[in-house]
C-alpha cells in the first residue's frame, strides 16, 4: 500500500543501523542508504523528547543542500531517560555495566525522534515506551557484554537481545520504538507525508 503512495518518490534512510534498516523493509517499500557522520551534540538544557528530536533534525540538516525534488529522507534518534539523565550510547564496557547498573530493577523511557524531510517539507515525530528491567545480576550484566554487542545501542541494551529477553518484564508502548524505530509512526507519517508532498 504504502509502495503505491510513494512510487514516484525517491526513499532515503540515513541510518546505518542494521535494526531500522529492516524495520523500514518490512513496510515494503523500496530505499537507499546514506551515511554521513554527525557529532551528536545537543544544548545541556534539553530534556527528553527535546534531545531526540534535537538530534534527528541535525542529522536531516545534513543533507539538505543534496535533496532532490523526489526525494524523501528519513533520520532518527533514540534516547534513554532514566532519572532525569539522558543515556545514549556507552564509550567502554564499564561505562555500560555502569549503565545496565543504573537500569537494573527499574522503569525509564525510551523516546525515539523521527525527522522525514523533503526539499519543501519537514515532519518530526517522537514516540516514547516505558520499559522496566528485573533486578540484574552482575553476572548477567558481564555475559550481555561480553557476548552481545551494547556499544552501538542507547542505554547500552538491545531488547531483541538475550538482554532483553531475560531482564525485561513490562514494557508500555511500542515494541520496535525500542529498537529505536517507531514503524507504526513512521507508516503513518510516511502516508500523510505522500499526500501533502
Amino acid at each position: 500500500m504504502l509502495k503505491k503512495h510513494l512510487k514516484s518518490k525517491n526513499l532515503i534512510l540515513a541510518s546505518g543501523s542494521p535494526r531500522r534498516q529492516d524495520l523500514l523493509k518490512s513496510l515494503g517499500v523500496p530505499f537507499e542508504i546514506r551515511l554521513k557522520q554527525i557529532d551528536e551534540q545537543y544544548p545541556k538544557e534539553l530534556t527528553q523528547s527535546d534531545i531526540s528530536d534535537y538530534l534527528a533534525k541535525l542529522k536531516s540538516n545534513a543533507f539538505t543542500e543534496e535533496l532532490k525534488p523526489n526525494d524523501v529522507l528519513i533520520t532518527s534518534d533514540t534516547i534513554v531517560w532514566h532519572e532525569d539523565v539522558a543515556l545514549g550510547k556507552p564509550k567502554t564496557k564499564e561505562d555500560a555495566f555502569l549503565m545496565l547498573q543504573k537500569l537494573s530493577g527499574k522503569t525509564h523511557d525510551v523516546i525515539t525522534s523521527v525527522c522525514i524531510k523533503s526539499w519543501s517539507k519537514e515532519y518530526i515525530f517522537n514516540s516514547t515506551t516505558k520499559v522496566t528491567f528485573k533486578e540484574l545480576s552482575e553476572k548477567e550484566i558481564e555475559f550481555y557484554i561480553n557476548n552481545y554487542n551494547p556499544m552501538d545501542k542507547a542505554g547500552a541494551y538491545g531488547i531483541q537481545d538475550w538482554i532483553g529477553q531475560i531482564g525485561v518484564t513490562k514494557i508500555d508502548g511500542s515494541y520496535f520504538n525500542v529498537m529505536g524505530f517507531p514503524i507504526d509512526k513512521i507508516y503513518t507519517q510516511l502516508l500523510k507525508f505522500s499526500k501533502e508532498f
